[in-house]
């Protein structure tokens, strides 16, 4: 089966460090296969047998093991994944003109019923559930008026981890990528 762990809090401000390398050597060691990095906020994509709980405890585990650090991961099945990816508008972009981010949730917040908790400015902020995710596009010149720049902090902050869009569909790409190569 194709994943793709995304892990929450990695080489940010000089914390957690985490070499992709040794990453990858690490995801390897843990008996994933076709194992790719990708940039170093850490998105990996890989095939693995076990099923999406083995995964992510194996995943968590391989980290502490190799760089003695707790890190929360979350993993996503190719159709998982692939749901979240193509629910993003095709137009929203993160360029010069719009910052649009998919915000990742844990399972304990993967609810429509979160975007009730979000602080939201409807004529400012362009915001989406779909399992799994919320998606979130606001014009640049707004960024720091939008509600969703007040989340840093909240419960629910700590339950997400976040990509732009542009992350997410590179992501996917890798994932179609090794979907296509691999045996049916």
């Amino acid at each position: 089966m194709i994943y793709a762990a995304l892990f929450r809090g990695i080489n940010v401000g000089g914390n957690n460090k985490i070499n992709m390398k040794e990453l990858k050597e690490a995801f390897e060691q843990a008996g994933m296969s076709s194992v790719k990095t990708y940039i170093n906020s850490g998105n990996i994509v890989f095939e693995d047998a076990r099923n999406k709980e083995q995964v992510t405890f194996v995943s968590e585990q391989a980290i502490f093991e190799h760089f003695g650090l707790r890190i929360k991961v979350l993993v996503y099945s190719f159709d998982e994944y692939s749901r979240i990816a193509q629910a993003v508008p095709p137009k929203w972009a993160n360029d010069e003109r719009l910052k649009s981010d998919v915000l990742f949730l844990w399972q304990q917040v993967d609810d429509e019923g979160g975007l009730e908790q979000l602080p939201l400015k409807q004529e400012i902020d362009r915001v989406q559930y779909v399992p799994g995710a919320i998606l979130w596009s606001v014009d640049r010149r707004d960024v720091t008026k939008s509600g969703m720049a007040k989340i840093v902090g909240t419960k629910l902050y700590k339950l997400v981890t976040v990509r732009n869009v542009n992350t997410v569909r590179k992501i996917y790409n890798l994932m179609k990528e090794l979907e296509e190569k691999s045996p049916k």
